[in-house]
């Protein structure tokens, strides 16, 4: 069961699950915190689960003013304070792990560890150019359901449209009541978009596992592998036929190998 907290000058939606040690969950762009459904079923055994929707997601509105990773980061500190949670393991996905990036760099005493999932440091000329063709793609699509069976080309695999998977998503993405608007789509587009950390990531000292789906059109393994080389001692890797969201598409897979890596380094304490 979620609820609002006064968070950062905000309220901010957030949903808490389990027992164990602490981990928060950072959705990407558009994404609620149903995104992480999976982890909060999956791994609510083990862990205590925060996950939360973004300022301009799902049920937290969005702010006046420009929106930047930074604030998001600082939106996420400040979470974990009001939670009266002294630190955290941090997974973040896409967007989400931009914004984990940062607050690792901004708020270190938080961060136990991280997982940086289908993650960069800074954009390319490719990055750039469909990402523009994203801002204008959610104003011309001709619907709701059209916007969604383009975007979800450029985040699934080629298996989860033959097998139903994002026919699924799609009538579930229609189906949540807190749809985001055009204006909070592009403007997290846009805070994403100009994320640069790639000259301080060296400065993040905890443990860091850095994750890619070898299909992945969005944010392809090359880009991963620059920000695990960046990070010293993290550890980098590949999952063979795998997308954008593998923590959605393979669940049991994805859980399996972030439990391994938070129990490694819960035991090194």
């Amino acid at each position: 069961m979620g609820e609002a907290i006064d968070v950062n000058g905000t309220r901010m939606w957030v949903e808490r699950r389990g027992r164990g040690s602490d981990v928060l969950l950072i959705a990407g762009l558009s994404d609620p915190a149903e995104a992480w459904q999976a982890q909060l079923d999956g791994l609510a055994d083990r862990y205590r689960l925060i996950a939360f929707d973004n300022r301009g997601a799902g049920r937290t509105p969005l702010p006046q003013g420009r929106l930047s990773v930074p604030l998001m980061a600082d939106d996420a500190a400040a979470l974990l304070r009001a939670l009266d949670v002294p630190a955290a393991h941090v997974a973040g996905f896409s967007g989400g792990s931009l914004i984990a990036q940062e607050l690792a760099l901004r708020h270190p005493g938080l961060v136990r560890s991280l997982v940086l999932m289908s993650t960069f440091a800074r954009s390319d000329a490719y990055f750039r150019a469909m990402t523009g063709f994203w801002r204008w793609m959610v104003e011309a699509a001709p619907s709701p359901r059209a916007m969604l069976e383009a975007f979800f080309l450029w985040v699934y695999t080629p298996r989860a449209h033959a097998d139903g998977t994002v026919e699924r998503m799609i009538e579930e993405a229609l189906a949540f009541p807190h749809q985001q608007s055009v204006e909070a789509f592009q403007r997290q587009l846009e805070a994403f978009e100009t994320h640069e950390t790639l000259d301080r990531l060296r400065e993040i000292a905890v443990p860091t596992l850095v994750l890619a789906g070898e299909m992945d059109r969005a944010t392809p393994p090359r880009l991963g592998r620059e920000v695990a080389e960046a990070i010293s001692g993290a550890v980098f890797e590949v999952l063979p036929g795998e997308a954008h969201q593998p923590f959605q598409e393979v669940p049991d897979e994805f859980n399996a190998r972030v439990d391994t890596f938070w129990r490694e380094v819960d035991e090194r304490g």
